[in-house]
């Protein structure tokens, strides 16, 4: 099963760009958790709180396809170095802000997530130009598997801060771990020789060049797009429900438990996911994770008061354990489908669904909570969850796909030279 992983490890800068890029997000998982306190205290509600941290989300998703271009066409080191500095700066503002202004926190976080980092969507361009067939997979659920690190980490640091200085302090720990980790990745970029665009692949001259097609005009793309936004509004109202739970027994380090099993389970998932061989298999792994989520409705309160939370650990163990392998199939299934040239515009328009999925998460399972408890909340994220994995039965495969046409051989390689991959099962 380790043998997919090492092939990948041993391919030069992968592991340098993997690592630099995971420092780079390391502020996501951690950065609702700070902001829903923060703004809960501020004025005593959920739903108030989703919606700032939501505008957060909703600020990266607007610009996703952009940013995503900017990096196909221009220097991917600079773009990421720009973004995180305006990003940290709009953290350290809202962390000193007064509580009587709050109103102004739904601005200043769609602001300041317009400029997120954007290390996601350009590592994941870049794989397919750096490996092939099974390495491809097997990186893709390696990346996926160790973001689920992240989910452990950066919700324990967080909600640790939290609990011991306030949110404020939380949220300035995060703006500069996030600009600290951008100048990091944007040097591993540099050293790997890959900030540059992707040279666009030859097209046999016909006396004129072929249009520039929008990218919504592929139908995988189109419902992988759909399918990761109601995917991740799922994810993130399980988050959301975590920290309304812990809140409401006023014990904030339960965040730090649950959130980190949830991950831990995801993060076994995917590992042994990422050592499968064949391909993987996107209607079964979708369908496990809304399952995963459905079985934790019954188990939360108002439906069943535990005498601790701790008593759902071993179920959030087995639920997440779906997370990391569905996404890794969501992304290889996109990189394989994209255009070679415009890679990063695709996984800037999934970051954008994903994006719109969290900001739709936070004020919508936030009400959910704030009118049937945290078992509503726990349901509208099931009932999400399960819409995607409906929707991931019309994902074409890459064969299917003519966005997917020029992909078969990564970068550098010529035609009909390259490697090839042997046909093998889905898995």
């Amino acid at each position: 099963m380790l043998s997919n992983y090492r092939r990948v490890f041993a391919v030069p800068h992968v592991l340098s760009l993997l690592t630099w890029s995971l420092v780079a997000r390391f502020y996501m998982p951690g950065l609702m958790i700070a902001v829903t306190f923060l703004v809960e205290g501020w004025t005593g509600s959920y739903t108030f709180a989703g919606l700032v941290a939501g505008a957060f989300t909703l600020g990266m998703a607007l610009v996703g396809p952009l940013r995503g271009r900017m990096a196909d066409r221009g220097d991917s080191a600079r773009l990421v170095l720009v973004c995180s500095a305006v990003f940290s700066a709009g953290l350290l503002a809202l962390a000193l802000m007064p509580g009587s202004l709050w109103w102004l926190a739904v601005p200043l976080a769609l602001f300041t997530g317009a400029f997120g980092s954007p290390a996601n969507q350009i590592v994941r361009a870049l794989w397919p130009r750096l490996t092939f067939g099974a390495e491809r997979n097997a990186i893709y659920a390696a990346e996926a598997t160790t973001q689920e690190l992240l989910f452990v980490f950066s919700p324990v640091l967080t909600a640790g801060v939290v609990a011991y200085a306030g949110p404020r302090w939380a949220l300035s720990l995060l703006a500069v771990l996030a600009l600290a980790g951008a100048v990091g990745f944007a040097l591993s970029l540099r050293r790997a020789g890959v900030a540059a665009p992707a040279p666009a692949p030859e097209v046999p001259a016909t006396g004129a060049a072929a249009p520039r097609r929008s990218l919504l005009r592929y139908p995988a793309l189109c419902v992988l797009l759909l399918m990761s936004l109601l995917m991740i509004c799922g994810i993130v109202g399980v988050d959301l429900v975590i920290v309304a739970w812990a809140n409401e027994l006023d014990s904030p380090q339960y965040v730090m438990v649950l959130a980190s099993v949830w991950a831990l389970g995801s993060l076994v998932g995917g590992a042994v996911a990422g050592g499968l061989r064949g391909r993987p298999r996107l209607v079964r792994r979708s369908l496990a994770a809304a399952l995963g989520l459905a079985v934790l409705v019954p188990f939360t309160p108002p439906v069943v008061h535990l005498p601790t939370p701790l008593w759902i650990t071993p179920l959030l163990l087995l639920s997440g354990m779906a997370i990391a392998p569905t996404v890794a199939a969501v992304m290889g299934r996109l990189g394989d489908v994209s255009p070679p040239d415009r890679r990063a515009e695709a996984f800037g328009w999934l970051a954008s669904g994903m994006g719109v999925g969290s900001a739709a998460a936070g004020p919508m399972i936030g009400a959910l909570i704030d009118g049937f408890g945290v078992a509503g909340g726990a349901a509208g994220a099931a009932v999400v969850a399960a819409l995607a994995a409906a929707l991931s039965l019309f994902v074409p495969s890459a064969a299917e796909d003519p966005a997917s046409a020029g992909t078969g051989a990564p970068e550098g390689s010529e035609p009909g030279t390259g490697p090839t991959a042997p046909a093998v099962p889905e898995s």
